[in-house]
């Protein structure tokens, strides 16, 4: 299990690696990656999604068809609505066999990734995940993202190759 996270990151850093050093220029990657965890102190699940911001603008731009930039302070608040609305629209999640609401907590640049974080409040462990992640599905043929999902330490994790959008995980 340590191997399989192991290289899981390894792919996760190579996959950033590459892309910050503009070799995407020569070789375009599109990856995202969603963690997904079950805090037992607060009984939720905390979610983050990572997107290099350069893919994620692009589609945001094409899809609002309205100037978008993630990194501007000014337009922070626009953009929240906007990022919003994307990742509830294409990060499902259900537990125990029941659809789950996200609440959308914000958004955040760390150089060339933006990091999205969302938490669904729920009141115990679950046993069953199934996550439908088509982030970016609809503007890259090539898109892979990459799922993991921890709780009480037992850490899975999946790949999503478009158009395959669904994972299931039993604990």
């Amino acid at each position: 299990m340590n191997f399989l996270c192991s290289k899981a990151t390894l792919f996760f850093i190579l996959i950033f690696g590459i892309h910050s050093f503009n070799i995407s220029n020569l070789h375009p990657l599109h990856v995202s990656t969603t963690e997904i965890a079950f805090n037992s102190k607060q009984k939720s699940v905390e979610i983050s999604c990572k997107l290099f911001t350069d893919d994620f603008e692009n589609a945001l731009r094409k899809q609002n068809k309205t100037k978008i930039d993630l990194t501007a302070p000014i337009l922070h608040n626009e953009m929240d609505v906007i990022v919003k609305r994307y990742i509830q629209n294409h990060l499902k999640i259900s537990i125990n066999e029941q659809k789950k609401v996200q609440n959308y907590i914000g958004y955040e640049i760390d150089r060339e990734v933006v990091n999205v974080y969302l938490e669904i409040e729920t009141t115990k462990p679950f046993e069953k995940i199934n996550i439908e992640d088509n982030i970016l599905c609809d503007f890259f043929e090539d898109q892979i993202n990459i799922v993991h999902v921890e709780i009480f330490g037992k850490r899975k994790s999946g790949r999503l190759n478009n158009p395959n959008t669904q994972l299931e995980f039993r604990f």
